[in-house]
């Protein structure tokens, strides 16, 4: 899929591609850090039907609904000849004991038998997160294992 970058003279970059449907999605990135989700009408690629602006946090937690979900996608589809093993995305909210702490601290391998295989933030993608991997609030964790050890990984997650 291509995206097209154009130059906005006096306001920043424009970045979009051409969606199936016929209508331009994608983001103007300001000179002075602002950010606005575009998408255009459908009988016309260059009218903006819906210009949305953004925080930065409100553009990082986009980035993770739209990232994450891919990768897990992804990954379903490499461990579909495994029966038995699956992926899940859990999420390290303002109350888990390991927001601030270390993906080393939680034990996760040895207690669940699971393996956390990538943490989204902020709209980047962390592959293969080592043992001093410090977790933040609204990461997200891309966890593969059987469904007992990825039950068991969410309840460590969120109470210990």
């Amino acid at each position: 899929m291509n995206v097209d970058v154009t130059a906005l003279p006096g306001i920043g970059v424009r970045k979009d591609f051409s969606a199936r449907s016929g209508r331009r999605i994608g983001v103007v990135d300001h000179r002075d850090g602002g950010i606005d989700l575009i998408v255009s009408k459908l009988d016309d690629p260059d009218a903006c039907a819906a210009q949305i602006p953004l925080t930065a946090d409100e553009a990082a937690v986009l980035a993770n609904l739209l990232g994450a979900p891919q990768l897990v996608a992804k990954l379903r589809e490499d461990h579909r000849d495994m029966p038995g093993i699956t992926t899940r995305q859990l999420p390290i909210g303002e109350d888990s004991p390991y927001e601030g702490r270390t993906l080393g601290e939680t034990g996760m391998r040895t207690r669940t038998k699971t393996s956390i295989v990538a943490v989204m933030r902020a709209g980047q993608l962390h592959p293969s997160p080592g043992p001093d991997f410090t977790f933040a609030v609204d990461d997200l964790l891309v966890v593969v294992g059987t469904p007992d050890g990825l039950d068991a990984a969410a309840k460590i997650l969120t109470h210990g």
